[in-house]
C-alpha cells in the first residue's frame, strides 16, 4: 500500500515570509482513544516538529540532504504515546539545505529553493476500529517563528520575545512528490556533550569559550536576562598566533547565534543548522560567564563504532583520535569536506580516499548506500560524476575529474569488502559501469585518459609556484585511476557471476598503454613520490616484477631525498604507507608515520590539532595561517593513515568479504611499544595485538568463531588459526 505522505501537499508559508522559518499548525479532533498512530514526515528544508508541545523524535537536520529535484527521504515516527486526549501539530521549518545559500553560489534564492516547505500525513487507528488520516493542505495554519533567520553557512537569528500568532493559512506548493523515499540513511543524533575547557580573555580582551575539541553541531547555552537583551555567538576552530579568536577561515559563513532573550531564565540551542567549531566567542553577554552554563552538542550521522586503536605512543594515539573526530565531524548525513566554512559539500574524491578508513572505524553501510543512491541519481547519462553529492555546483558540472568520480567504483567495492553485501553491489554494478564507459570514452587515446580537467594531486607539496596541484601529471593520475576502477568493476562482476571479459581485456590494454606512455627507460615520466605510489599501489607493474622492484626503491629515494618526509596531495597520501609495505619497507612507512617535522601526520599533533587539516601546514611553526580562502582545520581525507595502523601496524585484512577469512600479519616497532587494535565485523570482533617485552615480542589474537585468518609473523610463523584466542611469543635481539 501506498504511504499515505503521497497523498499530502507540499505546503509553505510562501516568499513574503522569508527569511523566517515557519510554523505550521494543525489542531486534530480526537474521535476516540488511540490505538496506533503513525506521522510520516519530510520538508523542503529541515524540520522540527512537536505534538502538544513535546519534540517528535531524536533526530536532528531532519529529513537530510539529498538531490532534492531527485530524491528527498520522508521519516515515518510511531507517535500513538503523544496523542493523549488531544492532538495539536506544530511544525518548524529552517531554510536547510534546501534553500539556504551554499556551495558557491550566493544567491539569495539558495541551493534548491526560495523558502523551505512542509509535507506530511497522519495516521491515526482508534480503539473502536475507526481510522483516519490527516495530511498537509491549506486548512494548516501558518505563523512566524522565533526563528527569524537560519541557514546553513550563517547560523541562526532568533528572537525568544516573538510570540507566534496563527493568522493565515498555508499555501501550496507544487513540488514532484514522486521524488519522496522513505529514510535511507542513518538519522543524525545527538552523540556527546562536551564541556567547556577553559573560559579565555584574549589580548584584545575578548571573551571565549574553549571546547579543548573541535566538534561539529552547536552550543547550548542558559542564561537570565531582561528581556530584549541581545547576546551573540560567533565560531571558530583556532586562535590567531596571538591568541586572539580567529574565524577568518570561514571565508563568507557567518556561522553566527544571534538570540535575543526574553525575561528570566531561559535556555537555547540551534535548532537548523550546525556548526564546526572549539572555540565561541561572546558577545554581548548580558550576565555571569560561567563554565557550567555552556555546553558543546556533537552531531552526527548515528553509525555504530566498529574500529578502536591504542598504542604506547601518545602522539600517535592523539592522531588516531583526530581521525576518528575528523569522520565524525564530517559524516553529518553527507560525507562533507568540511563542516565550518561556506562549503561543507559532499566532495566525491575526499569519501573515495577515505572510505576503507571510514568503514573500519565505523559501520557506514547505511550511510554510504544513501550517498552513493544520490551518486547514482546525479550520474550524467554519458557516466560522468560530479565533483560534489549532491550536486549544487551545477554551473560547473561539466567537470570531472579522476580520483573524484573514481568515488563510484571505490566505494561500493570498500562496502563489499566491509560487509559482504552481494544486493548492494549488485545495485551499484549500473553505476560502476557507466563510470568506466566515460573514462574510456572521454580519453584522446582509447586505453588512456588523457587531457580531462583534473584536480591531480591536490594539494601535494610538489605543487609549482601559485597552484593547488601537486607536479604529478594529471594524465598519469587519470589513467591508474582508469586501470583501478576498471579491475574494481572486474571483481565486482566476477564475484555477482557476471560478464566481465570485456574489462579484463580492456584492463590489460590499459596497463600496456600505461606502461608505454609513462614509463621511459625503467623510469616513470613523472618523477614525483605520488607517481610512484599509484603506478605500483594500483597494480600497473605487477606483470613485471623487476621494474617494480626499481620503481619501488625509487619512490624511497625520493622520501629520503626529502629528508624523509612526504610530499603527497590528496592523491598519493591515502596509499603511501601501503605501497612502502607492499615494497618491503614497511620500515619507512614507519619513519612517515612518527616523522614530526613538517610536512608530517604529527606536526600537527604537535601544533595542537584535534582533527584532521586540510593542509599539511594549515598553521606553520610561527602560528601563521596558511591562507584565508582554502584552509579547514577539520578536513579527513589525510585521515585515510588509520588504515594502515589497522592493516599493518596490526595487521588485520580482509582477504574475503566482512572477514569471513582474513589475513593477521601485524609488523611491530619498538617506537611504539605495544599497540592494540579490535574491528567488529560482521563476521564477529577480530583482535589484534602486541607488545615489546624483556628480549620478547608477546602477540595476542581473537579470531571470530565461523572465521579463518591466516597468520604471519615477522619471524617466519605461517600457520591458519580457526576460531578462538591465541597468544604468540617470538624473542627479539
Amino acid at each position: 500500500m501506498k504511504n499515505p505522505i503521497y497523498s499530502a501537499s507540499f505546503i509553505t508559508a510562501g516568499k513574503k515570509w522569508v527569511p523566517v522559518s515557519p510554523y505550521f499548525k494543525k489542531n486534530v479532533a480526537l474521535r476516540g482513544e488511540v490505538r496506533r498512530a503513525m506521522l510520516h514526515i519530510s520538508s523542503l528544508g529541515v524540520f522540527e516538529a512537536k505534538i502538544n508541545g513535546v519534540r517528535v523524535g531524536e533526530d536532528y537536520m531532519t529529513p537530510g540532504w539529498t538531490s532534492y529535484y531527485k530524491r528527498l527521504q520522508y521519516f515515518t515516527y510511531d507517535v500513538t504515546d503523544m496523542l493523549q486526549g488531544r492532538c495539536e501539530i506544530v511544525v518548524g521549518v529552517g531554510n536547510g539545505w534546501y534553500s539556504s545559500r551554499g556551495g558557491f553560489i550566493h544567491t539569495k534564492d539558495g541551493m534548491y529553493g526560495e523558502f523551505p516547505a512542509l509535507i506530511a500525513a497522519l495516521e491515526i487507528e482508534y480503539k473502536n476500529g475507526e481510522a483516519e488520516t490527516v495530511v498537509t493542505d491549506e486548512s494548516w495554519l501558518v505563523a512566524r517563528s522565533e526563528c527569524l533567520f537560519s541557514g546553513i553557512y550563517d547560523g541562526e537569528i532568533y528572537d525568544a520575545t516573538v510570540v507566534p500568532v496563527y493568522e493565515n493559512n498555508a499555501e501550496i506548493l507544487d513540488f514532484d512528490k514522486s521524488v519522496l523515499i522513505p529514510l535511507e540513511g542513518e538519522c543524525v543524533r545527538e552523540a556527546e556533550r562536551v564541556a567547556v575547557k577553559e573560559i579565555i580573555i584574549t589580548p584584545k580582551g575578548e571573551t571565549v569559550l574553549d571546547f579543548g575539541q573541535e566538534i561539529t553541531g552547536t552550543v547550548e547555552f542558559k542564561l537570565t536576562a531582561r528581556g530584549g537583551e541581545t547576546v551573540r555567538l560567533l565560531h571558530g576552530e583556532v586562535l590567531d598566533s596571538e591568541g586572539n579568536f580567529y574565524n577568518a577561515n570561514y571565508r563568507t559563513a557567518r556561522s553566527e547565534i544571534v538570540y535575543t532573550a526574553r525575561a528570566g531564565e531561559q535556555s537555547y540551542k540551534a535548532i537548523y543548522t550546525f556548526f564546526g567549531f572549539r572555540y565561541v566567542k561572546l558577545l554581548n553577554w548580558c550576565c555571569e560567564v560561567k563554565r557550567e552554563d555552556f555546553v558543546g552538542i556533537v552531531l552526527h550521522s548515528d553509525m555504530r563504532r566498529t574500529g578502536y586503536f591504542s598504542s604506547g605512543h601518545a602522539k600517535l594515539n592523539q592522531l588516531y583520535s583526530n581521525v576518528i573526530w575528523g569522520q565524525r565531524d564530517n559524516f553529518l548525513d553527507v560525507p562533507t569536506d568540511c563542516p565550518q566554512r561556506d562549503e561543507r559539500l559532499g566532495w566525491t574524491g575526499d569519501a573515495e580516499v577515505f572510505a576503507r578508513t571510514a568503514s573500519i572505524n565505523y559501520d557506514t553501510e547505511k550511510f554510504y548506500t544513501k550517498w552513493l543512491r544520490d551518486v547514482m541519481a546525479e550520474q550524467f547519462e554519458n557516466g560522468a560524476i560530479p565533483r560534489v553529492v549532491p550536486d549544487v555546483l551545477r554551473d560547473e558540472k561539466n567537470q570531472c575529474s579522476a580520483a573524484w568520480g573514481d568515488a563510484a567504483c571505490v566505494i561500493p567495492w570498500e562496502l563489499y569488502l566491509a560487509y559482504g553485501n552481494k544486493r548492494l553491489l549488485r545495485e551499484h554494478i549500473p553505476l560502476m559501469k557507466k563510470w568506466v564507459g566515460y573514462q574510456y570514452s572521454d580519453g584522446a587515446e582509447r586505453y588512456l585518459w588523457l587531457g580531462g580537467k583534473h584536480f591531480g594531486d591536490w594539494l601535494g607539496l610538489d605543487a609549482p609556484v601559485g597552484s593547488y596541484k601537486g607536479s604529478t601529471d594529471p594524465d598519469l593520475i587519470a589513467s591508474a585511476y582508469f586501470y583501478l576502477s576498471t579491475t574494481l568493476l572486474i571483481k565486482a562482476l566476477d564475484v555477482l557471476e557476471m560478464k566481465s571479459e570485456r574489462y579484463k581485456r580492456m584492463a590489460e590494454r590499459i596497463r600496456k598503454a600505461f606502461q608505454k606512455r609513462f614509463i621511459k627507460r625503467g623510469r616513470l615520466t613523472s618523477n614525483t613520490q605520488t607517481a610512484h605510489v599509484v603506478t605500483i599501489h594500483f597494480g600497473l607493474v605487477d606483470d613485471k616484477p623487476e621494474l617494480k622492484e626499481r620503481l619501488g626503491r625509487r619512490l624511497v629515494e625520493l622520501i629520503e631525498a626529502n629528508g624523509d618526509r612526504l610530499q603527497t596531495g590528496f592523491v598519493g597520501t591515502p596509499y603511501l604507507l601501503d605501497t612502502l609495505t607492499e615494497i618491503g619497507r614497511a620500515d619507512k612507512a614507519y619513519t612517515l608515520l612518527l616523522q614530526e617535522k613538517f610536512p608530517s601526520w604529527l606536526f600537527s599533533v604537535n601544533m595542537g590539532a584535534t582533527t584532521i587539516w586540510e593542509h599539511w601546514d594549515s598553521v606553520n611553526e610561527r602560528g601563521e595561517m596558511w591562507s584565508t580562502d582554502m584552509n579547514s582545520f577539520n578536513h579527513y581525507a589525510y585521515g585515510s593513515v588509520a588504515s594502515w595502523l589497522y592493516g599493518t601496524v596490526l595487521g588485520i585484512k580482509p582477504t574475503s568479504p566482512a572477514y569471513a577469512t582474513f589475513e593477521l600479519s601485524p609488523i611491530p616497532n619498538r617506537a611504539l611499544g605495544h599497540a592494540r587494535c579490535c574491528i567488529e565485523t560482521r563476521s564477529g570482533t577480530v583482535r589484534s595485538a602486541w607488545a615489546y617485552g624483556d628480549g620478547e615480542i608477546r602477540y595476542t589474537f581473537e579470531v571470530p568463531e565461523g572465521t579463518r585468518a591466516h597468520l604471519k609473523l615477522t619471524d617466519g610463523t605461517d600457520r591458519l588459526l580457526d576460531g578462538g584466542k591465541y597468544t604468540f611469543i617470538t624473542p627479539i635481539d
